[in-house]
């Protein structure tokens, strides 16, 4: 990982190719990119939510998860390399009963509403579950460490919880989802 870019323009990649931190080289359709610009794309919506008032420590917890995901690409840009860690994951662990123990249970399913910031938190969440599918896809045909699946399971989950803290700053509450099957009472 010692190599920066010193130039962006390259024009290698017109022949419809792209390179990996090992100098290889395939089709930018290839799995192992789907996979990599998913992780970019979640970076970037995190990026995003961090443009948002957030408390203090969620804050502090969305910057260093975006450190982790740029580790995550670059495991993935680099077959066989180990770039995130373990602890990584337990981190999530944490931050996840940290942040859950705050919040009421859940009694009706929620809509990825309310407030702006926890609006972006569930769109992380869905690119999140993406980036986790394309990996386990990518699993399918090539070696994958579990520990950049299991990462984005986790992170998923915590973008979930993020939300409903987020809906729950000056007094919100999450968005309960209206069924009409349940308003009229059947079953």
């Amino acid at each position: 990982m010692g190599n920066r870019l010193t130039q962006i323009a390259t024009r290698t990649g017109d022949d419809g190719t792209s390179g990996l931190g090992d100098n290889s080289r395939l089709p930018k359709h290839h799995l192992r990119f789907q996979a990599m610009g998913d992780v970019d794309e979640l970076n970037s919506h995190i990026g995003l939510l961090l443009c948002e008032t957030l408390p203090a420590e969620v804050r502090t917890l969305l910057v260093e998860i975006q450190h982790q995901l740029f580790n995550l690409g670059g495991e993935l840009s680099i077959p066989g390399y180990e770039l995130l860690k373990a602890d990584a994951v337990l981190a999530l662990d944490e931050a996840l009963a940290t942040h859950n123990a705050q919040l009421p249970r859940l009694q009706e399913f929620i809509l990825p509403a309310g407030t702006r910031a926890a609006a972006q938190a569930h769109v992380c969440r869905t690119v999140a579950r993406r980036a986790e599918r394309q990996i386990v896809a990518l699993g399918q045909e090539d070696t994958v460490r579990d520990a950049p699946r299991q990462y984005l399971n986790r992170l998923s989950d915590l973008m979930f919880v993020l939300a409903r803290v987020l809906n729950r700053m000056d007094g919100g509450d999450d968005v309960y989802w209206q069924s009409a099957r349940l308003a009229q009472g059947a079953d």
